[in-house]
C-alpha cells in the first residue's frame, strides 16, 4: 500500500511541474493576434485548455518512459 501512496505522490508532483512547465512555455505563444473583439474569456479558457491538454501529454510520457525503464530489470531477472 505505500508503494501505492508513493506512486500517487510522483504523479501529483510530475503532473504539476509539467504544468508549470506548459504554462511557461505557452506564454511565448502571442494568442492576442487570433482574438476577436469581445471574445477575450473564450481566448483564456482556450489557452488553459491547451495547456493543460500539453501539460498531460507531457507528463504521460515521462511517466510511462519512468514505469518502463523500471521495469526492464525483469527482463534480465
Amino acid at each position: 500500500m505505500e508503494n501505492a501512496g508513493q506512486s500517487a505522490l510522483l504523479h501529483i508532483i510530475v503532473n504539476i511541474l509539467f504544468l508549470i512547465i506548459a504554462w511557461w512555455a505557452m506564454q511565448s505563444f502571442h494568442i492576442d493576434k487570433f482574438i476577436r473583439k469581445g471574445k477575450v474569456m473564450q481566448a483564456r479558457v482556450l489557452f488553459i485548455l491547451l495547456t493543460v491538454a500539453l501539460a498531460s501529454l507531457a507528463s504521460d510520457f515521462f511517466l510511462q518512459y519512468l514505469n518502463y525503464s523500471t521495469n526492464l530489470q525483469f527482463l534480465f531477472s
